[in-house]
């Protein structure tokens, strides 16, 4: 059901600011939308209240998942909790890199700690972006193209929890994420960048077994998921605790699927049901789809999105509608290198 990551929601007080920073630094130059308006189905997230907001949706066509950039405009965002792996919640973003050498330098001033192997024996470093959210980039051979960037799309989360087990359930069954490529125990080298990286964890990596061939599988390729559980210490508050989904910092974790109906069958048979639920298609300026959210055992926000209209070309004022058939085998390659038309240069 899942074709891959399709972004990492990112709260912030300036988004024209921050993606300029994505746009220079990481390679997200492609807009897929950027539009101003209200939240009225994210109440429950935001104080009772409908809030206004400005986001901004970009991708790097190098392959991986997009980022959604994410302003309130009708209240102050709340700043940032002390950042620390420690805690339960969306902790570090994953970025594709072809070369960790030549990603180190080009961040030297946001780089933090020096290239490490992972647990896949990957070349990895961290990254800390001016606004404070956390990223590791890897190197990985999974690429849809490789131009303009040394760096790719999002290829995963870090995601803290309290309890492995509850939480293995929740991804495996859930969301169908199943495949265990590593479960280890430990202090890893390359999460020492970090504030408590020193500190042991149990570090399950997951990936689809079986993975969707849908419209975008082959542009948003492979993803993982790490769950991360501190073995000497219990879990510090989780990252969103008394504040609004929207915040500074990462928000949500967004995967694209098919038949979302399947899906929220299954998340109710397993007593894990939607919290918020769109229903048919949702209109968000250019792009429309139906959405939907749920949480893990920790209250983590996932995000599912089932894609019915894309911008091909603002320009020429050309929209692809998905049908049922369309969505089921991916999308052609020309379709994105239109797409790569809107590139915004700076």
């Amino acid at each position: 059901m899942i074709n891959g990551i399709q972004q990492m929601g990112i709260g912030t007080t300036d988004v024209h600011k921050s993606w300029e920073w994505y746009r220079r630094n990481f390679g997200f130059d492609v807009p897929v939308f950027d539009e101003a308006a209200e939240a009225p189905l994210m109440t429950q997230y935001t104080g009772g209240d409908v809030h206004a907001r400005h986001a901004i949706l970009a991708m790097n066509l190098n392959g991986g998942g997009g980022m959604e950039i994410w302003q309130f405009t009708s209240r102050r965002s709340a700043d940032q909790h002390a950042f620390s792996l420690l805690k339960n919640g969306l902790l570090v973003t994953k970025i594709k890199c072809r070369d960790a050498k030549l990603g180190i330098e080009s961040l030297s001033k946001n780089a933090v700690g020096s290239v490490e192997k992972d647990p896949s024996n990957n070349a990895t470093f961290g990254v800390i972006d001016p606004f404070g959210n956390p990223f590791l980039a890897s190197e990985t051979p999974n690429w849809y193209q490789k131009k303009h960037s040394v760096f790719g799309g999002i290829e995963g989360a870090i995601i803290g929890v309290s309890d492995m087990d509850r939480s293995l359930a929740f991804y495996k069954d859930v969301l169908e994420i199943d495949h265990i490529e590593y479960d280890k125990e430990g202090v890893f080298d390359d999460l020492k960048c970090f504030e408590g990286g020193d500190q042991r964890y149990r570090r399950v990596r997951l990936s689809p077994s079986k993975r969707n061939t849908g419209a975008f599988s082959e542009v948003f390729g492979m993803f993982h998921v790490e769950l991360l559980q501190p073995l000497d210490t219990p879990s510090l508050s989780h990252n969103l605790e008394n504040r609004y989904w929207g915040d500074q910092g990462f928000i949500h974790l967004c995967f694209d699927v098919n038949e979302m109906g399947q899906i929220k069958e299954r998340a109710d048979r397993m007593k894990n049901g939607f919290t918020i639920d769109s229903g048919d298609s949702f209109s968000m300026g250019e792009a429309a789809g139906r959405f939907a959210y749920l949480e893990d055992p920790d209250g983590s926000l996932i995000e599912l999105v089932e894609t019915d209209k894309i911008t091909v070309s603002k320009k020429l004022n050309w929209f692809l509608t998905l049908s049922q058939k369309r969505k089921q085998k991916p999308l052609p390659r020309w379709l994105f290198s239109v797409m790569a038309f809107n590139r915004v240069k700076d």
